[in-house]
């Protein structure tokens, strides 16, 4: 530590070391507190003149650590690891965003116990959370998931590298609106800024993010949302047209909105309008649907249509 650092900024460190790292000798904590160890003694002194229990033992297993019934001072972290703890609890809770639930009661207490600064985000995303996460989606890398919040609440126009589903490499500029978590996966919702066409990135696929100095003012009112929901089969390489024999009441908690658009397209038949990155992963998608359907639109989704039903019946082949 600097060597202008007060006394009780060091007695401070002393005891988040202490915390932290349980047994940690007077060596080593001098080391990391930048003074002589008969210094770090000291400053041990003044945490047990405080009230704080520490208790110390001699010996390889021995050290310094908190002993029971220690009053621990205010909550102190960094924006990316108060919204790395809020990633880890809607991962592990389905109920966390809700504030009836004794979980999200506690990880509210938690998150106005920080300063705005840091909170204010982890807040949001909190709030934007589905309520069922899927166990098995893939995490995103916390530090990207920081930098793509952050250039959301610096309102800074931002250049983002992106790995499409079938593997290809983009790098987008946009004006990044907010992050949010639905339906299992993390979303970036945003603007491109050569189009002005709105778009969702799912952030375990963003590779980088680079924040420019332009601004990006999202626009005003607008519900984030309804407007990843709207925008989740939006823009992909290849274009999808398939039309489903089933009222279109019966779809709309069948159909994965991933898949695109539903329109009504009859009585008895509705039609699903996207875009995909990976017809073959989409083709399957439509397969697993509980009624018939046919693929209209999309050269490389009927490609792959034909591929995943040649493979389906060569399974059924001496059955």
């Amino acid at each position: 530590m600097p060597s202008d650092v007060s006394p009780t900024a060091r007695a401070l460190r002393a005891l988040e070391l202490i915390q932290t790292q349980p047994g940690i000798g007077a060596d080593r904590l001098a080391a990391r507190l930048g003074v002589t160890d008969r210094a770090a003694r000291r400053y041990v002194a003044i945490l047990r003149e405080a009230g704080i229990p520490v208790t110390s033992a001699p010996g390889p297993a021995g050290g310094y650590r908190l002993g029971r019934g220690v009053r621990l001072p205010p909550l102190v972290f960094t924006q990316a690891e108060a919204l790395s703890l809020v990633m880890a609890v809607l991962d592990g809770h389905h109920a966390a965003a809700d504030p009836e639930d004794p979980v999200g009661r506690a990880l509210a207490v938690l998150l106005q116990s920080l300063p705005e600064a840091v909170s204010a985000q982890a807040s949001a995303v909190r709030r934007a959370a589905a309520a069922a996460p899927d166990r098995g989606a893939a995490r995103p890398d916390p530090s990207t998931t920081v930098a793509l919040v952050q250039a959301c609440a610096d309102r800074r126009r931002t250049v983002v590298g992106y790995r499409t589903e079938a593997g290809t490499d983009l790098e987008v500029e946009v004006d990044p609106w907010s992050v949010l978590v639905r339906h299992g996966r993390w979303y970036l919702l945003c603007r491109l800024t050569a189009t002005e066409a709105v778009r969702t990135y799912r952030v375990d696929r963003v590779t980088s993010v680079r924040a420019l100095d332009d601004a990006a003012v999202p626009p005003p009112d607008a519900d984030p949302v309804t407007l990843l929901e709207e925008n989740l089969a939006a823009g992909w390489e290849y274009a999808t047209e398939v039309l489903i024999s089933a009222p279109h009441a019966a779809l709309t908690r069948r159909v994965p909105r991933v898949l695109g658009r539903l329109e009504a397209a009859g009585d008895a038949t509705t039609r699903l309008v996207g875009t995909t990155s990976n017809p073959r992963w989409y083709a399957e998608q439509l397969a697993a649907l509980p009624v018939d359907f046919r693929v209209v639109g999309g050269a490389q989704l009927v490609a792959s249509t034909r591929d995943v039903g040649r493979r389906l019946l060569a399974a059924a082949d001496g059955l």
